[in-house]
């Protein structure tokens, strides 16, 4: 079978791994992928976000099924214009990518359905978002509408950071459109734990959890990034958590889909916080996240290809869906500079003992030779039998990559460490 994958970042790296694991597909395409994942499947420069482009590209290439993942081209309807060209997909069309497209319909869903969350209020009027803030309790969270690269979130600690947030995504348009609608909500404080979850708009398999570390320096220190690393399992997601995740949030979020003419079918990213009241959700992304996708999927033991035919086919209640018990921690090499202005175009050298543990996020190949092309690098990953091994690992993994002007966070996995053992 020929299988397109959409997009070209560490994420897509790991997908794209482990649909190689499937001796019945002959066959895989990046659009646009990139450098480093052009090592494992054929690259076209083709954007992720050409909807038009890639469904030709798909016809023309004959493609026998299609898994498309980042968050744009879900949002813009690439699923709707693949499959009206009778190609089946991995993902959620357009009117159910919303969940993750507006934060604005997301909070309303929440509120709606009862799904725990924090409050909030939403604003279009700059005026009016300031006047609220006169009487807001800080810290408080401000979101850009729409989807900001996992940087449209500002958390607030006083009044004048709060307005000048606010000022900076409405007037001074900081996130372009995603930010002339914003979400000023209730700061909510407890850990932080992120649930990829396959469904197929009837029944829900959660994955394995797993922790972010969204901050750019040490100690969550700095500006928010996609993701500097993660850890897999989350010790904070006990099973006492899950149980009460998937009775309060998981299931009633897909009966509100459904319930609103937006069936969900595909990757379904939970964002919750475990609060002193119970868990809430923080938001919904509508595909697998970055990083997390490189440490969850490696630990996943049943194949990634039947899951997702038997999503897109309506049949996940009957298709095993096992995860191994195992650890795995995934620190980000980044160009230092990242989030904000980074220099680009340093030769990447990644030894070939470490290769298959290496997911490239930002590489292009030029002349044979890879460069940096991106903030976040590489991702390196590492699975083993206890957290303290896999973040050993990981780290001698991320040693072993090298490029100029390159930093990563030194504490990947210390909050899990501390957390495992408060157990």
């Amino acid at each position: 079978m020929k299988v397109l994958v959409v997009g070209g970042g560490g994420r897509e790296h790991a997908v794209i791994r482990k649909l190689r694991e499937n001796k019945d597909i002959t066959e895989i395409y990046a659009l646009p992928g990139n450098g480093g994942i052009a090592a494992d499947a054929k690259c076209e420069p083709i954007a992720a976000t050409d909807i038009a482009g890639i469904a030709a590209f798909a016809v023309e290439h004959e493609i026998d099924y299609a898994v498309v993942t980042p968050d744009d081209p879900l949002v813009l309807g690439c699923v709707d214009a693949l499959e009206e060209k009778g190609i089946p997909c991995f993902g959620p069309r357009a009117n159910a990518a919303i969940i993750e497209g507006s934060k604005v319909f997301s909070k309303k869903l929440m509120k709606k359905y009862g799904i725990p969350t924090a409050r909030y209020e939403t604003f279009d009027n700059l005026e009016a978002a300031l006047a609220y803030l006169n009487t807001a309790p800080m810290p408080t969270v401000i979101k850009a509408d729409g989807l900001a690269l996992g940087k449209g979130v500002i958390i607030a600690q006083t009044l004048e950071e709060a307005r000048t947030a606010v000022t900076d995504m409405m007037q001074n348009g900081r996130f372009g459109k995603s930010g002339e609608h914003v979400v000023i909500e209730e700061y909510l404080e407890g850990p932080e734990v992120s649930v990829l979850s396959f469904t197929d708009g009837k029944t829900v398999k959660p994955m394995v959890s797993s922790m972010d570390h969204k901050r750019a320096g040490d100690n969550d220190t700095g500006l928010n990034t996609g993701g500097m690393g993660t850890v897999a399992p989350n010790p904070y997601y006990t099973e006492s958590v899950a149980d009460r995740c998937m009775e309060e949030i998981f299931l009633p979020t897909i009966k509100a889909m459904n319930a609103e003419g937006r069936p969900f079918k595909g990757c379904l990213y939970f964002g919750l916080m475990i609060t002193k009241d119970g868990p809430k959700v923080i938001e919904y992304n509508c595909r697998f996240g970055d990083p997390e996708t490189q440490v969850v999927l490696p630990l996943l033991e049943s194949d990634l290809f039947t899951i997702m035919r038997a999503v897109t086919d309506g049949r996940l209640a009957e298709t095993e869906v096992e995860f191994s018990d195992r650890h795995a921690c995934c620190v980000i090499l980044a160009s230092r500079g990242y989030p904000e202005s980074y220099q680009k175009g340093y030769p990447l050298a990644i030894p070939e003992t470490v290769r298959d543990k290496v997911y490239v996020a930002g590489a292009k190949l030029q002349n044979g030779q890879l460069l940096t092309s991106g903030g976040r690098v590489v991702g390196c990953t590492a699975v083993a039998d206890t957290l303290p091994e896999a973040i050993r690992d990981a780290y001698e993994i991320a040693g072993q990559v090298t490029f100029e002007n390159a930093y990563c966070r030194r504490d990947i996995g210390a909050r899990a460490l501390q957390a495992a053992q408060e157990e």
